[in-house]
């Protein structure tokens, strides 16, 4: 009834202008032009929100279901997003599979997969924190420009915006799009309309703090919401629409009894600041505009899991207007062919007719070249490339991989860019450990290292380390590979350790010593792949055992040795520490001979974990023994520790030799935040083992067990665990650490 009331009097008009102009065909002709008007320019204006932004593909879709053209397009990071996929010829179908296909906590992870990192780089993740890395230049001490450089999330834009058939350029785009950027520097509003997209959307989508600004032009910009998050000004100038459809998905702001801590408190200000621009871009709508405002409660900029549901409430939101976005539709002809120039259908990727390498002051092209499976001749395979890219990252000399596709004349040029970080290639590292046990009680590890990176042409490089803490030390390492793509090397270590070792008889501790070591190993090696390396080389140690406390089971003297090693570093974990899935095998074998000692050492450890939906089930295995001579006191074999028969404390069962192993299932509780790697777990675990040739006279002989029950994961500052073991020896132990080991 609405829709007769409202169009009768337009009918009826009509009706008396033919009957008036009866006859006279020429007449009536024009009069039938003059009452055809065009349908209305509609300018589009998607908002930012984050997450959120995902109900625009919703709003897209009855757009689309509605057959309302759009003439041009204007978004602010998240809207800036699905502005530019869509402008770009992605349909909403594919952005909604894209978003399902995504991990989004590994996109806001800038860390290679474990597993895929060099085994150098394993090193560096075992022994510091994450993200610990400072850069020392020559104005001093540089930080990362944020928490997480946007290396997966920019890829994920060049997917989204089908980079594999060539750099989108906006100015070229079937639909006129608008960007929304803020220099971070001068606070000034930055519009793209022109250049390459990704590289827009990634500016507009920069959150300051979270994500580093992207460089531009050389201006740092960051988020456009926060000087025009619900761009309607900058549509109308676009393309002088009769109709402007905005959506708003903006966060609200926090309510006063919820703003606290330092987080809170810095969210609600880039809110407030938010939602002063977007009450300002809502006032320039007219009555003829269309504002839609998805019911998004319960929904945080952060929760892209939750694209699907957040997509169908902005459906929801736009099929409430549907009578007032029905009133722009075309004929079913029309819109098709408005359809037709917009999206882009079924494209083959182009053949790669050249690969180029961007210049750069200290990486060799050949450590790009090394991780590019791609060849010229061959179509553009765009999703092992960005594996490629993600790999390259994750050497760890780079801020920001990245590649586009360029039309030279008659060829296709793949363009690597790698931009080297501004803060290397000297950095400084940091790792701190904190742990207490009812057995030993409390004790804290601060380590730093000093690394600096391409010393020369081939690779080389410096790590030297200080330790303080319950245990002392310093060492520096050179590693110098024989080409910067070569699996050869060559290292050398220079290393001196003063620790504690306590000795027990039973259950009690009977001797406390210091033990100093200074050792010199000089080796080669062969890297295997990402999995990890075979090494032979020479040694030179040098031991001296101290009394501090207790009875005098060790005579106090220099005990020299030299001799060859042989290390075996296999590692497929996707963690170093609470892994999920994959195994770990590590063989070292030390010769030991002189006036000191004379013996050979041999350890096997072999790890293994493998998940089940939200549980992990993982085992360890390990061996250490003798197979010439027999193992002194302070190099032997020992138990105890966490998840190394945990009711035992460190060293409280030692011999000649030991054997090991335990089984233990752990069940995910929950993911770190965004932006945060890891997981947090409960667990337990059934250990068993044995001990040979026991150094000091126990009654903790045979077979050896404890149950071991715990709550703890992988954090931003490492491992972190809670623990009580039991074993029916009547032996309990407790244990809380934090840090990395």
């Amino acid at each position: 009834m609405h829709t007769l009331l409202r169009t009768l009097p337009r009918a009826l008009a009509a009706g008396l202008l033919a009957f008036t102009l009866a006859g006279a065909g020429a007449g009536a002709t024009a009069a039938a032009a003059t009452t055809t008007a065009d349908p209305p320019r509609i300018g589009l204006v998607l908002g930012g929100g984050g997450a959120r932004g995902a109900a625009h593909i919703g709003v897209l879709e009855v757009l689309e279901q509605l057959r309302v053209p759009v003439h041009c397009v204007a978004g602010t990071s998240m809207g800036a997003l699905v502005a530019g996929a869509w402008a770009a010829g992605s349909s909403t179908a594919r952005m909604r599979d894209e978003l399902t296909a995504a991990d989004w906590n590994a996109l806001f992870l800038d860390l290679t997969a474990y597993r895929e990192l060099s085994l150098r780089n394993k090193h560096l993740v075992q022994r510091f924190l994450p993200g610990s890395e400072l850069g020392l230049t020559a104005q001093g001490l540089a930080a990362p420009p944020g928490v997480v450089a946007g290396q997966k999330i920019k890829l994920f834009f060049n997917r989204l915006a089908r980079a594999e058939l060539g750099e989108p350029d906006i100015a070229e785009l079937a639909l006129p799009l608008a960007i929304i950027a803020t220099d971070i520097g001068s606070g000034e509003r930055v519009v793209f309309r022109e250049g390459p997209l990704t590289q827009a959307m990634r500016a507009s989508m920069s959150v300051p703090g979270l994500l580093a600004p992207a460089e531009v032009n050389g201006r740092r910009l960051v988020d456009g919401g926060l000087v025009d998050n619900l761009p309607v000004a900058e549509v109308r100038d676009l393309c002088r629409p009769d109709v402007v459809i905005a959506v708003n998905v903006g966060s609200p702001l926090l309510k006063a009894e919820d703003v606290g801590s330092l987080l809170s408190v810095t969210a609600q200000m880039v809110n407030i600041l938010t939602e002063q621009n977007v009450t300002r871009s809502i006032a320039q709508l007219g009555p003829r505009d269309i504002y839609i405002r998805p019911a998004l409660d319960g929904i945080g900029a952060a929760d892209f899991e939750r694209h699907a549901g957040t997509a169908e409430r902005g459906r929801i939101a736009a099929l409430a207007l549907a009578d007032r976005l029905a009133t722009l539709s075309l004929p079913p002809a029309a819109y098709a062919a408005w359809q037709q120039r917009l999206h882009v259908g079924a494209r083959v990727p182009p053949r790669v007719d050249a690969i180029e390498i961007t210049p750069m002051a200290r990486v060799q092209p050949a450590v790009v070249h090394k991780h590019l499976s791609q060849q010229p001749g061959q179509a553009l395979d765009s999703t092992r490339l960005a594996q490629n890219l993600v790999a390259l990252f994750g050497e760890g000399d780079f801020e920001q991989v990245d590649y586009r596709l360029v039309r030279e004349g008659e060829r296709n040029v793949l363009r690597i860019d790698a931009a080297e970080k501004r803060w290397g290639p000297e950095y400084l590292r940091l790792g701190l450990a904190l742990s207490t046990t009812l057995g030993q009680g409390a004790s804290y590890t601060l380590r730093a290292a000093w690394h600096r990176t391409w010393l020369n042409r081939l690779g080389g490089e410096l790590l030297a380390v200080g330790e303080l803490g319950n245990s002392n030390g310093a060492s520096l390492e050179w590693f110098q590979p024989l080409s910067a793509a070569s699996p050869f090397f060559g290292d050398t270590t220079v290393a001196y350790r003063r620790e504690r070792l306590d000795l027990f008889a039973g259950d009690d501790r009977v001797s406390e010593y210091v033990i100093e070591q200074s050792r010199l190993t000089v080796g080669a090696g062969l890297r295997l792949g990402t999995l990890g390396s075979l090494r032979l080389g020479v040694h030179g140690t040098r031991w001296r055992p101290s009394l501090a406390t207790g009875l005098p089971l060790i005579e106090p003297r220099a005990r020299p040795a030299h001799g060859a090693l042989v290390l075996l570093d296999l590692d497929h974990l996707d963690r170093r520490f609470f892994p999920t899935d994959g195994w770990a095998l590590r063989l070292d074998l030390v010769d030991n001979r002189g006036a000191g000692a004379d013996y050979t050492r041999a350890a096997l450890d072999l790890r293994h974990a493998r998940a089940y939906g939200a549980w992990v089930l993982g085992s360890r295995v390990a061996w250490t023994g003798s197979p010439r001579g027999r193992l002194p006191i302070w190099d032997g074999a020992s138990l105890g520790g966490f998840l190394n028969l945990s009711a035992y404390s460190p060293n409280q069962v030692a011999g000649d030799s030991a054997r090991y192993a335990h089984v233990r299932g752990e069940r995910v509780l929950g993911q770190m935040p965004l932006g945060m790697r890891g997981d947090m777990r409960v667990g337990a675990a059934l250990e068993l083992a044995r001990i040979g040739g026991v150094f000091v006279p126990t009654r903790h002989s045979g077979t050896l067990h404890a149950l071991t029950a715990y709550v703890g994961g992988d954090t931003p500052f490492g491992p972190v665990y809670l623990g009580l073991a039991h074993s029916l020896a009547g032996v309990t132990n407790a244990y809380l650490f934090i840090g990395a080991p």
